[in-house]
C-alpha cells in the first residue's frame, strides 16, 4: 500500500449516473484486478474505496456511480487536478485457481473489475465469458469493451430494456466457474446457484487497510475483514446466515 498523487487526465459520463474516471501517475503498487484503491475527497473525513477497471505501468481507469455528495464532488473533477489515493489496496481474484472457460459474472458497478480481469486472463491464453447485469438499457456499459476483447458477452436487465429480461443467474447454467462482483444480493444468489467460483464483496470501510476492523464479516474460515483479507473470497468460504 501507497499514498500516490495522481493527476486527472479525463472524467467522462458513460452511461446514466455512471462515469470513468482515468487518472495518471504510478501504479506499480497494483498488482491484480480485483484490488482496490480508497480515494480523498474534498471535505470528506474517510477516503472512497473503488474497484480498479484497468491499469498500465502510469495509468490508471476508475468507474464510478453517482449516488450520494463523495461521488457528486468526483463528477466535478477536470483535467489537471490532482487526486491522493492509497493503491494496491486488498487481494485480488487468483487467477489460478480457474477452469479453462471461466464466466465473469458483474452486476451494476461491480462491471469494472472484472474488465482487467477478462485482459490478464486473456494474456494468461484464458478466455472467459461474460455476464452483465443492469437495471435497464440506459445504465449499461462497457459492453462494448468487452467484446471488443473478442468474448461472448451476454446482458441482463431487470425491465427486459435490453438482452434476456431478468438477473444474471437467468443466463448461468450452474455448472460454471464464476468470478463474481456487483451487489450482495446479486452474489448471493450467484453463490447458491453456482459450485465454485470467486466473490467480490462491497463493505463502508474506515481505513481501508486492515486497521479499524469495521469492515469484518464472519465467514466458514472464522472473522475475515473485506479490505485486507478480501474483497475477494472463495465460494467455499461464504457464510450468508449464522446459526
Amino acid at each position: 500500500m501507497r499514498e500516490i498523487i495522481f493527476t486527472v487526465k479525463n472524467n467522462e459520463q458513460l452511461a446514466q449516473n455512471i462515469f470513468q474516471i482515468t487518472l495518471e501517475g504510478d501504479t506499480s503498487e497494483i498488482a491484480t484486478p480485483g484490488q482496490f484503491v480508497n480515494i480523498k475527497l474534498p471535505d470528506k473525513y474517510l477516503r472512497r474505496p473503488f474497484s480498479v477497471c484497468d491499469w498500465s505501468e502510469n495509468e490508471l481507469t476508475i468507474i464510478y456511480k453517482v449516488v450520494g455528495s463523495g461521488t457528486e464532488t468526483m463528477r466535478e473533477f477536470r483535467g489537471g487536478e490532482k487526486i491522493s489515493a492509497l493503491t494496491g489496496l486488498g487481494n485480488g481474484y487468483d487467477l489460478s485457481a480457474t477452469s479453462q472457460n471461466p464466466v465473469l459474472v458483474g452486476g451494476g458497478v461491480g462491471v469494472p473489475p472484472l474488465y482487467g480481469l477478462a485482459k490478464k486472463l486473456l494474456a494468461k491464453n484464458i478466455t472467459s465469458s461474460v455476464i452483465l447485469g443492469f437495471n435497464r438499457s440506459e445504465e449499461c456499459f462497457y459492453v462494448n469493451e468487452f467484446q471488443k476483447l473478442g468474448l461472448n458477452v451476454k446482458i441482463t436487465t431487470l425491465d427486459g430494456s435490453a438482452g434476456i429480461k431478468g438477473f444474471v443467474t437467468d443466463a448461468l447454467t450452474g455448472d460454471e466457474y464464476v468470478y463474481a462482483c456487483g451487489p450482495l444480493p446479486m452474489l448471493k444468489a450467484v453463490h447458491e446457484k453456482v459450485l465454485d467460483g470467486q466473490f467480490s464483496f462491497e463493505s463502508r470501510m474506515g481505513c481501508g487497510f486492515g486497521a479499524c476492523m469495521g469492515c469484518s464479516i464472519r465467514t466458514k474460515d472464522g472473522f475475515k475483514r473485506i479490505c485486507k483479507d478480501g474483497p475477494i473470497l472463495k465460494h467455499s468460504e461464504i457464510l450468508w446466515s449464522v446459526e
